[in-house]
C-alpha cells in the first residue's frame, strides 16, 4: 500500500528508471526527472519527501545536486540517496556521507535494490508522520495495513528512534520499547523480551501507537532489532516447513 510519500527518481537511464519506478510505484508516489538541472528546479517548486538520484550524470552530476539541494533553506532537509559505482563511492564520495540519507551501490539487483529503498521510505513515512502530527504532539498513530510490523521497526531502527510502539490487533496488544533504534524491552500478555516480539512479526492487521517520550528502564531482550527480526522469521519459516511436512500417522491405515 502506498504511503503518500512523495520520491522524486533522478537518472538519465531510461532502463533504470523504468526498473526503479516499478519496484517503488506500491509504496510512494514517484516522479521521474531525467537530469539533475530538472531536478534542482522540481525540488526548489514542489519539495519531494525523499530524492533518490544517480551520481554519474552528465552537466551537473549528482554530487553537485546535492550541495545545490543542500546550500538552500527550503531543500536543505530533504533525505537524498545517492547511487554510485563501488570505485566512485570510495574515491569521489569518500567522507560524503553526512550529507545524504544513504547510497545505493550501482550495479544492483532490483530486488535487493527496491527492498532496500522501501526501508528508507518507511522511515521517510513515520517522520512525515510525526512532522504531520504537530510539534506539540509526541505521538504518531496509524494502521498496520499501512505499515506492517516488520516495516515499523525496521523504520524504527533506521531511524534510531528512542520511543514506545503499542501494538494492537483484535483486543491483543504488545508494548515494545526502543533506545537509539534498538529494543531493549517488550511485553505480550504474559510474554516478554525475545518472545514478546516474534509473536507479533506478522501482524498486519489492527493499528500501532507511536509515543516519542514513552520510555522504560527494563532490559529484556537479548538480540540487536535485525536479529531479533532475522531470528523471528527463522523460526517462523521452521514451523511452516514442519507443518508442510507433518505426517498423519492414520493415513495409511
Amino acid at each position: 500500500m502506498a504511503s503518500g510519500v512523495r520520491v522524486l527518481l533522478v537518472d538519465d537511464n531510461p532502463m533504470i528508471i523504468a526498473m526503479l519506478k516499478q519496484a517503488l510505484d506500491p509504496h510512494c508516489v514517484v516522479k521521474v526527472a531525467t537530469d539533475s538541472t530538472d531536478a534542482l528546479l522540481r525540488s526548489i517548486d514542489d519539495p519531494p519527501d525523499l530524492i533518490i538520484s544517480d551520481y554519474q550524470m552528465p552537466g551537473l552530476d549528482g554530487r553537485q545536486l546535492v550541495e545545490k539541494l543542500k546550500s538552500r533553506s527550503n531543500t536543505a532537509r530533504i533525505p537524498i540517496i545517492l547511487m554510485a559505482s563501488r570505485t566512485d563511492l570510495n574515491e569521489k564520495l569518500k567522507g560524503f556521507r553526512d550529507s545524504v540519507e544513504d547510497f545505493l551501490e550501482k550495479p544492483f539487483y532490483i530486488k535487493e535494490a527496491g527492498s532496500h529503498l522501501k526501508h528508507v521510505v518507511d522511515k521517510v513515512a513515520l517522520e512525515k508522520m510525526a512532522r504531520d502530527a504537530g510539534a506539540d504532539n509526541s505521538t504518531v498513530n496509524g494502521s498496520l495495513a499501512q505499515m506492517n510490523v516488520i516495516d515499523l521497526l525496521q523504520s524504527l531502527e533506521l531511524g534510531r528512534k528512542n520511543c514506545a510502539l503499542a501494538l494492537s490487533n483484535e483486543g491483543d496488544r504488545c508494548d515494545v520499547y526502543f533506545t537509539e533504534g534498538q529494543i531493549h524491552h517488550a511485553v505480550y500478555d504474559t510474554l516478554v523480551g525475545n518472545e514478546a516480539v516474534f509473536k507479533v512479526l506478522l501482524w498486519t492487521s489492527g493499528s500501532f501507537k507511536i509515543d516519542f517520550n514513552g520510555r522504560s528502564k527494563e532490559q529484556t531482550t537479548t538480540l540487536s532489532t535485525q536479529g531479533l527480526l532475522m531470528e523471528g522469521l527463522r523460526l517462523l519459516d521452521e514451523a511452516n516447513r514442519d507443518n508442510e511436512t507433518e505426517v498423519d500417522p492414520f493415513a495409511t491405515r
